[in-house]
């Protein structure tokens, strides 16, 4: 159980239905083997004494057959697919969840095309080979050594000309596993990449057309494409290779059977009916493998796809049990040392305090971490050393989105959903009424826009809000804020590239947000520091505080 979740990825009751689906295979596996018994008899009848009124006895055990067959057909269909289908919607599911709990340190490393191609293409593949491929090889492999084990009973010279071919065919294609784990690595990667290029082509494809750039960016585009292309047909080369050759040889189990059967009949030890028998079993003996070869080769290809969703299960999330116990909203850095994954020293002992009911600007140039403050007081990363805490309550106690409960936040990068108006400012308070979000709204100086749009408030707004403005959408993302109406306030200037008109009524709706909240801002322009009760000055790691 515990090396086929850690293998495939898979959950308690996924790898338990993937036992099971196995164990169906080989009773499948060994009901279609079965009718050559019956042949068995069925000849030696017609050499011996004829049938001889046992035609019934015949007739029952083909209706036997057909009976277990349809019985065993059904059970393998259920486990192997019914199973896997229902385990591959709990691996999305478990995905999902997991990478809501895992820090942004783990998204900076991983691009959008990388982590979509990891939910929809790795667990696709893995959702394929345990419906198709896993359960048949290991049923084939276990209703063969069985059966090879009952010829050694019959004959042991017939069984092992039979059987040779087996152990030596599945070690020609493991063999193949660090080949085809190479050939499988450089294909992820090119896939990602050429998934990458696509995506930013279709974001960009406006800014191309305006500075001519189309023609020499879809170059680019396409020799990703061709690069995935030859990526591919190395990989199905480097498996057909040793497949086709492992094939080839259980092919020649069935000449060295009837080899060394002509030899022992020729010598008296077997007789004609037992040299029939072995002829009869060896051209159905291979079939079950003949087929799980080829998925043998494709399950040790999952090896890269299981690795990647392992990297995302396995990553370390940011944990936290304790309660809210806070009093008040003060935020205070103490002796805060931080760094990013590339080792690289951000902040080198920062202390100061954001106080309840007043405004903290964050200055510095470029690049010196104020933006990195901001998200490590709503705890985005875990600190590398010295305590941040919220109203006394060190937050790296408290379980991330018990503590986002406390945060609103309005940055310059706003994200927005491709619904409608009323449900992305519900995203503020999902069980806020429909008059409470045109209340919030209203706040944020955003009815009158909304109010002349074609279907007003169930106007959908596309993808990432591209059909409204960019005041529109700072406006909708402080609507969320005033909706959610969290004690602490992170603010990154918001109308810092906007036009005069709508800068006026950006300040306006942040200026009826922030009173009386705990405010944290990443202040760009000399009027935001004006109005601030306490300046932080970030600068080389350190902190500097003016009040």
């Amino acid at each position: 159980m515990k090396n086929l979740k850690q293998k495939y990825a898979l959950s308690d009751e996924g790898a338990r239905s993937m036992i099971i689906a196995s164990v169906a295979n080989v009773f499948y596996n060994l009901v279609l083997f079965s009718p050559v018994v019956l042949l068995y008899f069925l000849i030696k009848d017609i050499l011996g004494n004829g049938l001889d009124g046992r035609t019934t006895f015949y007739v029952t055990g083909i209706c036997i057959w057909l009976l277990l067959l349809t019985v065993t057909a059904v059970i393998q269909y259920n486990t192997c697919f019914f199973s896997t289908y229902k385990e591959s919607g709990v691996r999305r599911v478990t995905l999902a969840e997991k990478l809501r709990k895992l820090p942004l340190s783990f998204f900076a490393k991983k691009d959008s095309a990388d982590l979509t191609s990891a939910l929809m293409d790795d667990a696709a593949q893995i959702e394929q080979a345990s419906s198709h491929f896993i359960p048949q090889l290991i049923g084939s492999i276990i209703s063969t050594c069985i059966l090879a084990a009952c010829l050694f009973f019959i004959n042991w010279k017939m069984a092992l000309a039979a059987v040779w071919v087996l152990p030596v065919s599945l070690l020609i294609v493991a063999l193949s596993q660090k080949v085809q784990y190479r050939l499988g690595k450089k294909k992820s990667f090119a896939a990602v990449e050429m998934t990458e290029q696509i995506q930013e082509c279709l974001e960009t494809v406006r800014d191309l057309r305006q500075n001519n750039a189309q023609e020499s960016y879809f170059q680019k585009v396409k020799a990703k494409i061709h690069e995935m292309e030859r990526r591919m047909l190395w990989n199905e080369l480097g498996t057909g290779l040793f497949v086709t050759n492992a094939e080839l040889l259980l092919k020649f189990g069935i000449a060295t059977t009837a080899l060394v059967g002509a030899m022992l009949l020729k010598s008296g030890e077997i007789d004609v009916l037992m040299f029939f028998l072995f002829l009869i079993i060896v051209s159905r003996l291979y079939d079950p493998l003949l087929t799980s070869l080829e998925h043998f080769a494709a399950i040790i290809g999952l090896d890269v796809n299981c690795e990647r969703l392992n990297e995302i299960l396995q990553h370390k999330e940011l944990e936290g049990g304790e309660e809210l116990k806070v009093s008040g909203g003060d935020i205070e850095f103490q002796d805060v040392k931080f760094s990013y994954q590339d080792g690289k020293q951000i902040l080198d002992g920062v202390s100061f305090v954001a106080k309840q009911g007043e405004v903290t600007a964050l200055i510095g140039p470029s690049g010196s971490g104020k933006t990195t403050v901001s998200r490590l007081a709503a705890r985005f990363w875990d600190i590398d050393s010295g305590k941040i805490t919220v109203g006394g309550q060190d937050i790296s106690k408290i379980d991330p989105e018990t503590l986002m409960s406390l945060y609103s936040i309005v940055f310059q990068d706003v994200m927005l959903f491709n619904n409608t108006i009323m449900e992305n400012i519900r995203i503020g308070n999902k069980n806020a009424t429909d008059d409470e979000v045109k209340a919030a709204a209203a706040l944020a100086n955003c009815t009158e826009f909304i109010e002349n749009l074609p279907d007003k408030w169930q106007t959908v707004i596309g993808e990432n809000g591209k059909k409204l403005s960019g005041g529109e959408r700072q406006r909708i993302s402080i609507a969320r804020a005033f909706l959610k109406n969290a004690p602490i306030i992170l603010l990154d200037e918001a109308s810092a590239s906007l036009d005069v008109e709508n800068e006026t009524l950006i300040q306006q709706s942040i200026s009826k947000l922030i009173k009386g909240k705990t405010v944290l801002v990443i202040a760009h322009r000399l009027r935001t520091i004006a109005g601030a009760n306490k300046i932080v000055t970030i600068k080389d790691g350190k902190a500097e505080v003016n009040a």
